[in-house]
């Protein structure tokens, strides 16, 4: 179902992908410093310290999260321990270019996991907006030359970052179709809370497994420092908050839509901190990824 857009809601629904955007450059800046998997359990351990003074309460033995442990479980993998894993996983092995395509597809995961797992049908359009939005992502990622575009290799790094888009694409659809319970509700920090605990252990679970293999090695530092304060604090909490909102305000299949805004953004960064001056096809692909995202949030 798709609901008109308040500003709050669409303002959410921007700095999120603003937020990840940033994440996706720090992540491959700090590639060579942390291994990906230990990458993000540091993360989600700094995000846990700086959180619990406001949601200290979900840890309570009486909290109203246990009885729905498993529901929080579930959204803790999906969400905290698979999904930025799996993209600074990805990172490792694949080109930024191509890690960013793959995952201009949540659009299109959105509308096939909540057809065939949700009963949620895809309207006419939410198709067109996919083709609209996914086209403007594809004219930033090749640079307006087909060329590049015809050139792309897909390799290892590029399956970790469709498992990723299928994770988020699951957990977006269970923020919307189950509910937490009344006590959590309407307290983003519990509710942040009560997913990263669950998070936390997967994360940890994995970052165990990468060390067991022998990727170890840390640089500590301030590039590290500075790097892990930024994703701690922007994409961890307040776009998780953001998103968390939006997706429960707008729907999960018009939020897809805006997470594709984040190659677009990460285009902007790379033109503030590389000098990369803007070109043509970037106002070209803003114009497409906006009006997929019009078209398909528009009341039938």
């Amino acid at each position: 179902m798709t609901q008109r857009l308040s500003p709050g809601t669409i303002a959410m629904l921007v700095a999120a992908p603003l937020l990840w955007a940033g994440n996706a450059v720090v992540g491959r800046a700090l590639n060579t410093l942390i291994p990906p998997i230990t990458l993000n359990f540091v993360r989600w351990l700094l995000a846990f310290a700086l959180l619990l003074p406001l949601a200290w309460q979900v840890l309570r033995p009486g909290s109203p999260l246990w009885p729905h442990w498993r529901r929080y479980a579930l959204l803790g993998l999906l969400g905290i321990g698979s999904y930025n894993a799996l993209q600074y996983l990805a990172l490792q092995t694949s080109t930024p270019l191509n890690v960013t395509l793959v995952g201009s597809g949540m659009p299109v995961w959105m509308l096939i996991i909540g057809a065939l797992c949700f009963g949620v049908p895809a309207s006419r359009r939410q198709i067109a907006g996919v083709l609209l939005s996914v086209a403007g992502v594809v004219l930033v990622l090749s640079r307006g030359s087909w060329e590049q575009l015809l050139a792309l290799r897909l390799v290892p790094g590029d399956l970790y970052m469709v498992a990723a888009t299928i994770s988020w694409s699951f957990y977006s659809w269970l923020l919307v179709r189950t509910s937490e319970p009344r006590e959590l509700r309407g307290d983003w920090a519990a509710f942040l809370m009560a997913q990263m605990i669950f998070g936390l252990g997967w994360s940890g679970a994995f970052a165990g497994v990468e060390w067991s293999l022998g990727a170890t090695q840390i640089t500590w530092g301030w590039p590290l420092a500075a790097g892990l304060a930024f994703i701690a604090v922007g994409p961890a909490i307040l776009a998780y908050r953001f998103w968390g909102v939006a997706a429960q305000r707008a729907g999960p299949v018009v939020g897809g839509f805006f997470i594709n805004l984040t190659p677009l953004f990460a285009a902007v960064l790379s033109t503030v901190f590389l000098g990369e001056a803007p070109h043509l096809y970037h106002a070209l692909a803003f114009a497409l990824i906006v009006g997929g995202i019009v078209v398909s949030s528009r009341r039938a």
